[in-house]
């Protein structure tokens, strides 16, 4: 059988495979354009599980392409807050406003269209192409290429990108269009989701790829994909100080470039200060200290780095810019603090928190 040959066969039975066992979600009872586009970007980096929730909020306050391109960056960043990787809500905004300028509010139907737009790339538009409008085009992730790999016993590194170009361009070679290749694309995500695992045992007696796969045949399922391995990550120390007068907390913007660009943020500063430390750092930012008390540690992973973080109640007498001023209330239902700050965040809205660490 040739390579050809099996991934032909391999469509067909992925196919029946996802018409019986495709898991009910939100995004997929009316897989309009827009849905897809919105819960494909949640689901870069995250849990199915997580994104659910936000997905339906998302909807319900930004139901399309129009109403995503008016909204409020703040408010935008709001809905966002907790999904992390917050330059995806912005490309979202971008990739709306052109769309009403461009297509008239209608995404296009084009994956070549598509990857022109802000925050859609090769995955992505093939993922809006295929299952909102039945092209045939595949949408090639780590899910896809884990299962193509041990299906083809395929040596090539899965982290260079000329090993995606191949991926995707084998598969395009026999796919489908129409509602099975909406059906195709879904079921390579879900048996890579699923069935043939990235951590631990493929469930192999439950693929129905089984009786094709090469690395099964071969007894090299953990051979497969072959991947170079990723770079170290970079660990900071940082000290937050959350600045409190009366029931007010500061809060500042990150700049509009880099790390959790354009987010709310509690003050804070490189390095683990010691209390001598934060009261000087508190006074280089124009505010006089009162009380210095500890609010404890908390370590927040990003893809490439790691903020270990040593955090400080402080109560001062005046606050100037650029700070602004937040009410709990406010914080919760306001300002989209991101969840590198979730520990420091959660510590002022428990009732009696801060008063019992006083």
């Amino acid at each position: 059988m040739t390579e050809r040959e099996k991934l032909q066969e391999s469509a067909e039975r992925v196919i029946s495979w996802f018409r019986a066992n495709g898991k009910s979600l939100p995004w997929r009872e009316d897989p309009t354009p827009y849905s897809v586009w919105i819960s494909e970007i949640m689901l870069q980096q995250t849990r199915i599980e997580a994104v659910i929730p936000y997905f339906r909020r998302f909807l319900r306050e930004l139901p399309d392409v129009q109403s995503l391109a008016a909204v409020d960056e703040d408010r935008l960043m709001k809905l966002w807050q907790g999904l992390g990787y917050y330059s995806r809500a912005r490309n979202l905004k971008k990739a709306a406003v052109l769309i009403m300028e461009k297509f008239g509010g209608i995404l296009p139907s084009e994956a070549k269209e598509l990857r022109g737009l802000p925050g859609i790339g090769d995955y992505t538009a093939g993922a809006i192409a295929s299952i909102a409008y039945g092209k045939g085009e595949p949408a090639v992730d780590g899910n896809v290429m884990r299962v193509f790999t041990r299906l083809t016993a395929c040596p090539d590194d899965v982290a260079l990108p000329e090993t995606k170009k191949k991926i995707t361009e084998a598969l395009k070679a026999v796919y489908p269009v129409g509602e099975e290749a909406s059906f195709l694309t879904q079921g390579w995500m879900e048996v890579g989701e699923l069935v043939c695992l990235p951590n631990g045992a493929p469930l192999c007696e439950r693929c129905p790829l089984s009786e094709l796969c090469s690395a099964k045949k071969e007894g090299l399922i953990d051979l497969y994909p072959v991947k170079s391995p990723k770079k170290e990550r970079v660990a900071e120390e940082r000290t937050v100080v959350v600045l409190r007068e009366g029931d007010r907390f500061s809060v500042e913007k990150r700049g509009e470039k880099g790390l959790l660009a354009g987010m709310w943020q509690f003050p804070n500063a490189e390095g683990r200060l010691d209390e001598e430390g934060v009261r000087a750092y508190v006074s280089s930012v124009g505010a006089i200290p009162l009380s210095v008390k500890p609010l404890g540690e908390s370590v927040h992973i990003f893809t490439h780095r790691e903020w270990r973080m040593t955090g400080y109640l402080v109560d001062v007498d005046g606050v100037p810019d650029p700070f602004r001023q937040a009410t709990k209330e406010e914080l919760a239902q306001k300002y989209a603090v991101p969840s590198a700050f979730r520990y420091y965040r959660a510590a002022i809205m428990r009732k009696g928190k801060t008063d019992e660490k006083e």
